[in-house]
């Protein structure tokens, strides 16, 4: 009998106690049951793991991180005492958690100083950004270096959501979001802001100027796989290659399960990217453990291609 394969989780979220004090508004996590796990990288986390079966979590920070530190210098301090921190909580638990590092990209040299220590110094697997930093999309030229050490690095770079921005908000979703606030979140805000996160790099050009450049996407990639032979056929009306975006979203980019535990949208995603491509990931503690190793073991694919999402490509990706 093949051994069981190891289970491994990486869209697994915590709070820095030094980060956390400047986050504010809307992006406060709402609920004492989440924000006390939030704090809690010890026994308390790893114990449900082992009651959901998951091996390893790949800790990363919590949206918004440090995107929306008005202040450049500050932010640089903040990820570097988070990376510290972080690295201890590993160090600590090495069989049980791997870390994906804070990066201040409010200062983009600096973040890609603190990724190349992060990876080089603490172990690091990658990086975590949130949304947009300042208001600023990522294919922004002044962050390419960022884009650059992670190449050079051969390691990816995890696009997680934020809270939109508040132009977006006021014209999009403020009819909605006292009834529904989440609207703002996992139920559509999220995936918006960070699909077009992922546009607009293949777009900008990036991923020819740093052809090893790997992408994490969440949530079964934001939707993007979905859309990819739409958005392939409106590009070739402007004059773009006849698979050009296809082909580049699934180069550059990896699709984890975090928080999207369906069977016909897994498929889709295994049929338009290809299984190696795909990584499993619950969200925690925004999305319970059980859920979504109870589903993951029970999707209908062949034992090899289930592996594969479990752990084989993250060990893979990752170098794990």
């Amino acid at each position: 009998m093949a051994p069981k394969p190891q289970v491994i989780a990486l869209e697994e979220h915590y709070l820095d106690p030094e980060i956390k004090q400047h986050i504010a508004g809307m992006d406060r996590t709402g609920g004492p049951r989440v924000a006390e796990r939030l704090d809690d990288v010890g026994q308390g986390r790893i114990a449900e793991m082992d009651a959901a079966g998951i091996d390893i979590q790949v800790l990363s920070h919590g949206a918004p991180s440090v995107q929306k530190i008005a202040d450049a210098e500050l932010a640089v301090r903040l990820a570097r005492g988070a990376n510290d921190r972080l690295a201890e909580t590993v160090r600590a638990h090495p069989d049980r958690f791997a870390g994906f590092a804070t990066l201040p990209t409010p200062d983009p040299k600096a973040a890609a100083d603190e990724l190349e220590r992060a990876v080089t110094r603490l172990g690091f697997k990658g990086a975590m950004v949130h949304g947009l930093t300042n208001g600023l999309f990522l294919d922004d030229r002044r962050f390419w270096p960022i884009f650059e050490r992670a190449a050079a690095l051969d390691v990816p770079l995890y696009l997680h959501p934020s809270i939109p921005h508040p132009a977006v908000i006021e014209a999009y979703y403020k009819d909605y979001v006292d009834k529904y606030p989440t609207i703002l979140r996992a139920a559509w805000g999220f995936t918006v802001e960070t699909a077009t996160q992922g546009i607009r790099l293949i777009l900008s050009g990036v991923f020819d100027e740093h052809p090893g450049l790997k992408i994490i996407l969440g949530h079964l990639g934001e939707g993007l796989p979905f859309y990819l032979w739409r958005i392939n056929m409106g590009l070739v009306r402007d004059g773009a290659g006849p698979n050009w975006f296809r082909d580049a979203f699934c180069e550059h980019f990896w699709i984890t399960t975090s928080g999207f535990f369906s069977d016909p949208a897994l498929l889709l995603c295994v049929m338009e990217m290809g299984v190696d491509r795909i990584l499993f990931s619950v969200d925690y503690p925004f999305v319970e453990n059980a859920p979504g190793t109870e589903w993951v073991h029970r999707i209908p694919l062949c034992a090899e291609d289930s592996a594969k999402i479990l752990s084989g490509n993250a060990k893979r990706l990752l170098k794990m």
